[in-house]
């Protein structure tokens, strides 16, 4: 029951339907996104391009603390009621399922990296029932994006990106993959926010929706109500370990970046910039005149990195990276990791109080993060 204390108020208008008629000119109604049958038609062109995707990893040996050999209670149990405890001896084979779409007709699939990552066989189950096996082209952990390759005999149906830029909270979204193995599952909901940071890794830019996503959905698209992807869907937050209406996915905008790098060399390249940042506390920022959040701290410059040779130093308020505002500390991982090696930018600084402009040629991220 609800609290009369919280519960929304209710507010009555004393008029009638042709009083309200004759005082206010009525707006026109403006029209749903959702068509009024539902989904069933942009599900039917959609649901061909996504995928199931199952992986084998290497067989792990039981350890000796699960084979319990000495334990004599446990071995004549057993051995009266049947059945026999793991021996060290004993492997069991690692295996997964997630999901994945076609992007491209000579059958390139993008899925998520934790579902392949260890992976010794990955094979794909199209909406047709076909099973095929599929190599890795390659994956970056840091956004969670992985790329496979299957060998089709015919050209297979692809589904579009979109521009995960404009998503607005409150925009209609389906999610579609296969969870606890559930091939061809949608559903549905709305974008809950967008550039959600989970602390997952260093470019967290999330799509928070309300589309119910399960243990199975990750690698599977989330499209908008004009069946592009929007984004890949990649986590949940679930106490217990189903849907809590809380779900992540990478944005389209970063994924189609990863993929087509991907693709390129089967290799992730980015820019690395060399230094240790923090945010700018409340404090410093009031010193400075800014508000709090507004940029982010050098902490220390590495030596003879691109950074020491443009001239940044420690205690500099990084501004604009690139064009890019730099509020908070991804967004100037992002702006860098995003550029190429070599590539030279301009990075905007606050010193001393004075704005600065300095140009840096960016190295290879490639090595670094270890």
């Amino acid at each position: 029951m609800s609290n009369p204390a919280t519960a929304p108020k209710r507010v009555a208008f004393g008029l009638t339907a042709a009083s309200a008629a004759a005082m206010f000119a009525l707006a026109p109604v403006p029209a749903l996104a959702v068509p009024a049958g539902g989904y069933a038609d942009l599900v039917e062109t959609i649901s061909p391009a996504v995928v199931y995707v199952e992986v084998t990893g290497k067989a792990q040996p039981v350890s000796d603390r699960q084979a319990i050999p000495n334990d004599q209670f446990m071995e004549e149990f057993m051995r009266r009621f049947g059945g026999r405890l793991p021996r060290p001896e004993d492997s069991r084979p690692m295996k997964g399922a997630g999901s994945g779409f076609v992007v491209a007709e000579e059958g390139l699939i993008v899925t998520n990296n934790h579902v392949i990552d260890n992976a010794q066989t990955v094979t794909v189950t199209l909406a047709d029932g076909s099973v095929h096996d599929a190599t890795v082209v390659g994956a970056d952990p840091l956004t969670d994006i992985a790329l496979l390759k299957v060998a089709a005999d015919k050209p297979l149906p692809v589904v579009e990106f979109g521009s995960s830029e404009e998503l607005r909270v409150g925009d209609e979204v389906i999610a579609m993959g296969s969870p606890f193995g559930l091939s061809g599952t949608v559903t549905s909901g709305i974008v809950s926010a967008t550039s959600r940071n989970i602390n997952s890794g260093p470019f967290d830019d999330f799509i928070q929706t309300d589309a119910a996503i399960n243990r199975g959905n990750s690698g599977g698209p989330l499209f908008n109500a004009e069946g592009e992807v929007v984004g890949v869907n990649t986590a949940i937050y679930s106490p217990g370990g189903g849907s809590v209406g809380i779900g992540f996915a990478v944005p389209s905008d970063m994924v189609q970046k990863i993929v087509a790098d991907l693709e390129d060399d089967g290799k992730i390249t980015r820019g690395w910039l060399g230094v240790q940042i923090k945010p700018l506390s409340g404090e410093a920022a009031n010193v400075l005149g800014r508000e709090a959040g507004q940029g982010v701290v050098i902490e220390s410059v590495v030596a003879e990195s691109p950074a020491a040779e443009a001239g940044l130093r420690p205690g500099d308020v990084v501004l604009r990276f690139g064009g890019t505002e730099v509020d908070e500390l991804r967004d100037l991982t992002a702006a860098v990791a995003m550029n190429t090696p070599g590539e030279a930018a301009q990075i905007e600084v606050l010193r001393q109080g004075k704005e600065l402009t300095l140009e840096v040629t960016l190295g290879d991220r490639s090595g670094q993060d270890a």
